[in-house]
């Protein structure tokens, strides 16, 4: 019989991925399991941990399989209807808390909002700011409600297509901010049948076109909800550090990239004309 470290490193996973399994197994932090190494899995644990390396290697992303991934600090419930929050994703905070005056009460839009990580961490980062998730899945929304009753965020949440007839929700502020991390991968782009991608909602990867639609929409209906002096900020992939700011520049939007830790083209800051 092998020991917790014994499985761990002969599990044939990368040994990150295999040590999240066995905590969730085991319902242990890394501290406890460090501390544990030499002791060893009963029948039943050692049978569910088997399950889930097999799942893994079979490319169930391991958010999927133990229900929640860290973002900002704090762990968001995800399943399969939602997108699996990534690290660069952050930059959207620290550019949203870093231009905008948290002491304000701003009203705060997030489109496309999943799992809520984007609105959830804004609320809790900035009580002041009245924040609004969007998003056109039900079930998507449902696991946003979740996380924000988990994490006691006051957000306001909106079933509906981007901006399109928002006005049947009756009265709406305009907002200060549009934030945005839309389905960008353009369609047939090979990387939606790889990796971690082909477990996650297509939806929420791609617009089933050539990857700049949302930011389309957003560049023209914008300017209906948009505040005079307020600014959009939408995540858009590695490849995209051109296109996306000409799609607001096209729209009489003053437009600007900015590149992740890694120098790569990330968010595009939109700001009126005045």
């Amino acid at each position: 019989m092998q020991t917790i470290t014994a499985l761990i490193a002969t599990s044939g996973l990368d040994k990150v991925d295999s040590r999240v399994l066995m905590q969730h197994v085991l319902g242990v932090s890394r501290a406890w399991l460090i501390a544990h190494g030499d002791e060893f899995l009963s029948e039943e644990q050692l049978v569910q941990f088997q399950s889930l390396i097999a799942r893994r290697q079979s490319g169930e992303p391991v958010a999927y399989l133990v229900g929640y991934r860290e973002f900002w600090g704090r762990d968001f419930r995800v399943t399969s209807d939602v997108l699996i929050p990534r690290p660069e994703t952050e930059l959207l905070i620290e550019e949203a808390l870093a231009r905008l005056p948290k002491e304000k009460p701003l009203n705060i839009i997030d489109i496309g909002t999943g799992s809520g990580c984007i609105a959830i961490t804004l609320k809790l980062e900035s009580p002041n700011w009245s924040v609004y998730g969007l998003d056109i899945s039900a079930a998507a929304l449902a696991v946003a409600t979740q996380n924000a009753m988990q994490l006691k965020a006051d957000v306001t949440w909106l079933e509906n297509d981007l901006l399109n007839n928002l006005i049947r929700f009756g009265y709406l502020p305009k907002f200060d901010a549009i934030i945005s991390n839309p389905p960008y991968i353009p369609q047939g782009d090979p990387h939606l049948s790889e990796g971690d991608l082909r477990f996650e909602p297509s939806s929420a990867l791609t617009d089933f076109s050539d990857g700049l639609e949302c930011y389309k929409h957003i560049a023209n209906h914008g300017k209906d909800w948009l505040n005079p002096d307020g600014l959009i900020l939408v995540e858009h992939g590695y490849d995209q550090g051109e296109s996306v700011p000409k799609v607001f520049q096209n729209e009489d939007w003053i437009a600007h990239d900015i590149s992740d830790y890694a120098g790569n083209p990330r968010i595009c800051v939109a700001t009126l004309k005045q």
